[in-house]
């Protein structure tokens, strides 16, 4: 009878020279780093801008006094 063939290694020893998966937060910086997503992330500091100085106390002056 044949030898069985090994199905598998551990992953650290069968495949030492591939990186692993970047974390979340590499990710989210490339995301956030990236020329193409300028737009986007520009759009979404603006509306951030806006919604915390529509919550301040500064917007009343928006306000008409009647």
């Amino acid at each position: 009878m044949a030898p069985k063939r090994a199905t598998g290694a551990p992953s650290a020893i069968r495949a030492p020279h591939q990186r692993s998966q970047p974390s979340v937060f590499t990710q989210t910086y490339r995301f956030i780093t990236n020329s193409e997503n300028a737009s986007l992330i520009r759009s979404v500091a603006v509306f951030g801008v806006a919604v915390a100085f529509l919550h301040s106390s500064v917007a009343e002056m928006l306000v008409p006094a009647f």
